[in-house]
């Protein structure tokens, strides 16, 4: 199977990384023509995971994104959701067929609160049978360095899903399978969610025990959320059932280490807001989107439909786009944990 990789920060980086670890030849993406001649010369990127190095002889680099789709038969989508569709917007409607797409995408598509596979059938006419996700939980930094790392893949397609994560498979990456391919795109993006609430809590100085209890209150709220969206779930705890248990991996741990690592932006983006900068002025001084901000818009939208009972959710929200003010609204929620 050919691979192309559409996506050229953090996470698209990692995934080249362990495609080519396991000998892939892959077709690779990067607007940039000089960002490409640089990964040439150095054999890494110029601004993402520069520690990473590549095998260049298995890489072929361009900007041409048509060649590279045209040139694979898996196309590795791991852009930011707000950019998804400036990226593949400009294709013929008939460049998908007969590909497997693989999302990589760890947000709804905010222009119009779209999950990646409703618009790739909508745009391209992909079925859901040719659609794919590999999600957390890890950070991109953390499979640079070849630290023990889990990813899920999910696709109703069972058999294609398992023949397409043997292909990350690697000594220190562990690959995980299930066919809950809703449920883990809405975990990934509600996780970017109470992630930036975790920032905030830390930002306002809250301690290690309420963001213990706000973050287990997220994990439930999350649940809830899946559940009244009518996704097929097991209740939390049954951890030896593999079938879509929101106490594994790509549920719970991807939410928990999101909400603790250092390596994430939305938690850092949550912590500036904590610490009374600006959405705005937050923005300035990340070099990288924080998927959580657009994410926490789009989930208030999804919910006026599912209504799930999410205050935290909500909260995150009214701070990041209405003005509310953070301090007041952490004091708010505080009589909703339990």
């Amino acid at each position: 199977m050919k691979f192309g990789i559409v996506g050229s920060g953090s996470w698209g980086t990692a995934l080249a990384k362990v495609l080519t670890d396991n000998g892939q030849q892959i077709y690779w993406f990067n607007r940039s023509q000089k960002a490409i001649d640089h990964m040439l010369l150095r054999k890494h990127s110029a601004h993402y995971l520069s520690a990473a190095y590549f095998d260049t002889a298995k890489l072929t680099l361009t900007t041409d994104l048509a060649e590279v789709i045209a040139q694979s038969d898996c196309i590795v989508v791991a852009t930011p959701s707000a950019y998804v569709e400036s990226t593949l917007g400009v294709l013929d409607n008939n460049i998908f067929s007969g590909k497997k797409i693989v999302s990589a995408v760890k947000g709804i598509l905010p222009s119009h609160t779209l999950l990646l596979n409703d618009y790739l059938k909508q745009a391209f006419d992909v079925a859901l049978e040719d659609y794919f996700t590999i999600l957390g939980p890890c950070h991109a930094e953390e499979v640079a360095a070849e630290k023990l790392s889990y990813l899920t893949f999910s696709g109703i397609d069972e058999r294609m899903t398992h023949d397409i994560a043997q292909y990350f498979k690697t000594d220190y990456l562990n690959t995980v399978e299930n066919t809950d391919i809703f449920g883990v795109q809405y975990a990934a993006v509600l996780k970017n969610v109470y992630a930036v609430g975790a920032g905030m809590a830390h930002g306002l100085d809250y301690g290690d025990n309420f963001l213990s209890v706000l973050i287990a209150n997220s994990a439930d709220e999350m649940a809830g959320f899946l559940k009244m969206a009518g996704i097929k779930n097991v209740e939390v705890g049954h951890i030896h059932n593999r079938d879509h248990n929101y106490g594994s991996s790509v549920y719970l741990g991807d939410l928990l280490v999101t909400c603790y690592s250092l390596f994430s932006r939305n938690r850092t983006f949550g912590n500036m807001i904590g610490k009374g900068y600006s959405v705005k002025s937050a923005q300035v001084e990340m070099s990288m989107i924080a998927e959580g901000y657009n994410a926490s818009k789009s989930m208030y939208i999804i919910n006026q439909t599912v209504k799930a009972d999410m205050p935290i959710a909500e909260t995150i929200y009214r701070i990041l786009w209405e003005g509310l003010d953070v301090k007041e609204a952490f004091d708010k929620i505080e009589p909703y944990l339990v």
